[in-house]
Order: C-alpha cells, then sequence, then structure tokens
C-alpha cells in the first residue's frame, strides 16, 4: 500500500482507485487526470490554507500574494511583528489575523515544528495542528493531502468537493454523513478520489485554479 503520493505514481494511484468505481473512472474519461495539486510543508502553506477558509480561492491567493508583497518571505516572526491593522491591510478578516498569530506563536514558541510533521502518521498531525486555535480538520487534512501528499483523507469540510460528489453520484441531497460513508470503498486513496472530485468540479465550472 502506498502511504504518500508523487509525480511518478500519481496516475497509477488514479486508475487503482478507478477500478474500484466506474464513476471515477467516468471523471478520467470526461476530464482526463487531474493536476498533481502539491505545495511546499511551510509556514507559508499553513497561513495560505487558513485563509483558504470559508472563502474562494481566489480571495485566499489575493490576501496571500498582498502579505507577500508586504513581508518577501513569509514568516512567524515577521507575522507576529505586524500589527492586526497591517495583517487587516492585507486582506486578513479580524479571525484569520488572530489565527495567523496563533499559528505564528505556536511555530515560535516550539509547540508546532513544521519540519517533522511529514515523519508523523496523519492523525498524529492532525491531533498536532488542531491543538492551534483556528486549525481544524478541515484545514488539517488539506495540509495533509497537498503538503504531505498523504493517500487517505476525504475533508467532507470542503464545500466543493461535498457539492461534486452530489453531483456525480446525482444525489443533491446526500448528506455529509452518508458521503464519508461512500468513500470507505476508496480506501486507502481516498485523497486520489477527493482530487477527482475536485478535478471534475474545476473542469465543470470553468474554475481557473492558481497553484
Amino acid at each position: 500500500m502506498i502511504t504518500a503520493f508523487t509525480p511518478a505514481n500519481f496516475k497509477l494511484l488514479c486508475d487503482t482507485v478507478a477500478r474500484q468505481d466506474v464513476l471515477l473512472q467516468n471523471i478520467i474519461v470526461q476530464y482526463d487526470y487531474p493536476p498533481v495539486w502539491s505545495r511546499e510543508p511551510t509556514f507559508e502553506t499553513l497561513v495560505h490554507i487558513v485563509l483558504e477558509q470559508q472563502v474562494s480561492l481566489a480571495s485566499a491567493r489575493a490576501a496571500l500574494n498582498k502579505l507577500k508583497e508586504k513581508l518577501g518571505i513569509i514568516t512567524p516572526k515577521k507575522i507576529m511583528a505586524m500589527a492586526d491593522e497591517d495583517l487587516r491591510a492585507c486582506y486578513f478578516s479580524r479571525q484569520k489575523t488572530g489565527y495567523a498569530k496563533h499559528l505564528a506563536a505556536a511555530v515560535l514558541d516550539g509547540h508546532l515544528t513544521i519540519e517533522t510533521l511529514n515523519k508523523k502518521t496523519d492523525e498524529a498531525v492532525r491531533q498536532q495542528l488542531k491543538k492551534i486555535k483556528g486549525i481544524g480538520d478541515w484545514t488539517a487534512d488539506v495540509f495533509l493531502m497537498m503538503a504531505l501528499h498523504r493517500c487517505d483523507l476525504f475533508p467532507v469540510g470542503d464545500i466543493a468537493l461535498v457539492n461534486s460528489v452530489r453531483y456525480e453520484l446525482a444525489e443533491p441531497k446526500m448528506s455529509k454523513e452518508e458521503i464519508l460513508l461512500r468513500s470507505l470503498q476508496w480506501k486507502p486513496y481516498r485523497t486520489i478520489a477527493a482530487f477527482l472530485f475536485w478535478h471534475a468540479y474545476i473542469q465543470r465550472k470553468g474554475i481557473l485554479v492558481q497553484p
């Protein structure tokens, strides 16, 4: 069993999970393979994912870019040195201003060492990240998927993912609990299934996604 995907094995994993469900095979036939979405396992990536909570990808990217214009390299020390008003000027909400500073403090205090997360199990990473105010299951799961390339996550807190599953299954009233139950048939490669559903959603909606 493969626990982390790479550009080299990604299409193989797509084919593997597609053999388990004709629905996923049809997504590949209709839209081709999804991109190998990947981000560096860094503090900046965690800030970016926090910014993506409950807003469009474009809005989160605009805030991140504005912050990078101001700071250059985004570091915990630089975040902690910023006044709340400066973060608000970078399109951070009051809530996400607090979350960014809690995250920065956790790194500076030694409560979170991002460089060692790749050595931990999925559940250990999730538990460690969720100790930080503003980080819940969705943020932890996206970091595990995008930055650590773990293969078996299915974040039903993601609206686009849930809507894509409902659309592809033609079950518009399917609950998140039912979707999570359905996702069990795609184990141990639920991340790959999620990428396929995201890909179908993005293609169907004509959304432009920046890396």
